[in-house]
């Protein structure tokens, strides 16, 4: 591994019905199961606080990607789900859709190569790569 160019601190106690915080106090939750699972909501969860990393991470892969290609993208919008599936023997995976809006972007062809090189560069889709099934769309086509 090379240096770390950021290390992110948090603690968390009492899981899915606890209490999270960054240690920079920038970050301060109060995690609860969805309703959707048996919880009394009024918090944040696990997917949504992945949905959001996510997507603003691959919004910054796709911005360097554009950049590095000198393509001007404008305006990027993501809107991304995180999906908790039940598996057999009681394990859990998740599954991820992100939609990709590059409004400025004619050519899907282009769209759609910018948002595969912006998979191919973002730190939350390579350390998720052939763990969680990730669908991509760009501008309301599957990239």
């Amino acid at each position: 591994m090379t240096k770390a160019l950021y290390t992110a601190f948090a603690h968390v106690v009492g899981g899915r019905d606890g209490h999270g915080a960054s240690d920079d106090g920038a970050l301060d939750v109060l995690l609860r199961r969805p309703t959707d699972l048996g919880g009394e909501g009024g918090g944040t969860n696990p997917e949504q606080l992945f949905a959001v990393g996510y997507a603003a991470c691959f919004e910054s892969a796709l911005g360097a990607v554009s950049r590095r290609q000198r393509i001007k993208v404008g305006e990027i919008t993501i809107d991304s789900s995180v999906s908790l599936h039940a598996r057999e023997g009681g394990t859990f995976v998740i599954s991820v859709e992100l939609n990709v809006t590059l409004s400025d972007i004619d050519g899907i062809d282009v769209a759609k190569q910018l948002v595969r090189a912006a998979h191919n560069v973002c730190p939350y889709s390579n350390a998720i790569r052939g763990n969680v099934d990730v669908a991509l769309m760009v501008n309301g086509e599957p990239a």
